[in-house]
């Protein structure tokens, strides 16, 4: 499979469009040109790294309007916003709606090729970090009803036999349980079963180990 990563560029400007696929092909990139917002969404192929180069003025929907939308949608993409009419106000409510670079134009190839860049790697990051928390998600799911109660209990720092109390177990049969869940959860440590219980939302906060 390649490594190419693919940047979608949407611009109502044919030159512009053109100028930029260029740019983009020329430093490896796929390269997926839109002339509407709409042509984009259409395009649905978001299947490997990628970030969405987007002007602001567009007829119709404007490129802010359009990147909030996105938002609203849950599509999460890296957006590189451009325009040639651009103001601090419009800067501001890009980034805050999580644009990770924000070029006036004219800019330069290596300002964008430089944007480019960093919003690829954002989406790698990105990605990575999902299917991590798929992989966990899954992982939780193949433990027995027992093994998620241990688990729950174990990361609110309570002890092995704290667990048995609560659960009205022995000592040894929690222990049991907690290893299957360290290892099918593929926890190296229990730090490390901690964060993915908060990430999972697994985590029961109301026990203190010493009020059991």
């Amino acid at each position: 499979m390649s490594n190419a990563a693919r940047v979608h560029v949407i611009d109502d400007d044919a030159e512009v469009r053109g100028a930029l696929g260029s740019l983009l092909r020329s430093a490896g990139h796929d390269v997926a040109l839109h002339e509407e917002t709409e042509d984009f969404l259409a395009s649905g192929q978001r299947d490997t790294a990628c970030c969405l180069v987007l002007d602001i003025r567009l007829r119709g929907e404007s490129g802010l309007d359009f990147q909030e939308r996105l938002a609203r949608q849950g599509i999460q993409i890296p957006v590189i916003l451009m325009t040639g009419h651009g103001d601090i106000p419009m800067t501001v409510r890009g980034m805050k709606a999580g644009a990770v670079d924000f070029l006036p134009k004219p800019f330069s190839d290596d300002q964008m090729l430089t944007a480019v860049a960093a919003a690829i790697e954002a989406s790698r990051t990105q990605r990575a970090e999902a299917a991590k928390a798929i992989a966990v998600k899954e992982a939780h799911d193949r433990l027995t009803p027992r093994e998620r109660e241990v688990m729950a209990l174990v990361v609110t720092g309570l002890m092995n036999k704290q667990v048995a109390a609560r659960l009205n177990l022995s000592e040894i049969t929690v222990k049991i349980h907690r290893g299957n869940v360290m290892r099918k959860m593929a926890a190296q440590s229990l730090a490390d079963l901690v964060r993915m219980a908060e990430q999972l939302g697994v985590r029961d906060d109301s026990i203190h180990r010493f009020n059991i």
